[in-house]
């Protein structure tokens, strides 16, 4: 049986684990990364307007199996499902992880003036329920400087994601560093979606602005919770 603690990665879209699954392998190859993909997720969610009772149900019911697999601690890849991961993580004993916690946390210690670039719309009215949960814990914190009263600007990139499960990655990129230089005055650009760190190479080469990306901040973060 293998001691490399095991990290399982809730997917509710195939285009999110390969930017994961690199970070793994760069920043903590010592972590044996488990996929679990349940595409219908992203598929429902697209669907539904809302977070449906029935999908926070799936969501601990996934988490219980992932537990069952094994888990050390779990980590969501799919940005759209914040409130459904909440009741996972109260349901669990384990370390539960939300896709964008830890690149929220670094782009409020950059400044004030935060810019997204999202290509799933569904995922956007939660991410920024999460964004303001951040700003107001970074203002409660004590001799807190930045980050206290950031405010966020997204742009939903339409096409980006249609490119992207079409195997068009090129197209994919392109699309989302053509409408990074209208974020150019923020302090910060943060790529939404694991999917999206794709495009960091284009849209770095397309604006100035730190751009920031979730999954390699997403495993730093992982690999400090287990460590405890």
């Amino acid at each position: 049986m293998s001691n490399k603690p095991r990290v399982v990665l809730l997917h509710g879209t195939p285009v999110a684990i390969e930017p994961i699954q690199r970070a793994f392998a760069t920043r903590w190859p010592e972590a044996e990364a488990v996929d679990l993909l349940d595409a219908s997720l992203s598929v429902d969610r697209a669907r539904d307007h809302e977070l449906t009772p029935r999908m926070f149900e799936r969501f601990v019911e996934l988490g219980g199996y992932a537990q069952r697999l094994g888990a050390e601690a779990i980590l969501v890849t799919c940005s759209a499902f914040g409130p459904a991961i909440e009741r996972m993580a109260k349901e669990l004993p384990v370390p539960v992880l939300k896709p964008n916690e830890a690149m929220f946390r670094e782009a409020i210690g950059r400044g004030r003036r935060i810019g997204m670039l999202a290509t799933f719309a569904p995922s956007v009215l939660t991410m920024t329920e999460e964004f303001e949960q951040f700003v107001a814990e970074a203002g409660g914190e004590a001799g807190a400087r930045v980050g206290a009263g950031a405010t966020l600007e997204t742009i939903v990139v339409e096409g980006a994601m249609d490119a992207l499960r079409k195997g068009d990655a090129d197209r994919h990129n392109a699309l989302i560093a053509a409408r990074a230089p209208e974020l150019a005055h923020c302090d910060a650009i943060m790529l939404a979606h694991f999917s999206t760190s794709r495009a960091l190479a284009a849209v770095t080469a397309a604006v100035k602005t730190p751009v920031l990306t979730a999954p390699d901040a997403a495993v730093d973060r992982i690999r400090a919770a287990i460590a405890g």
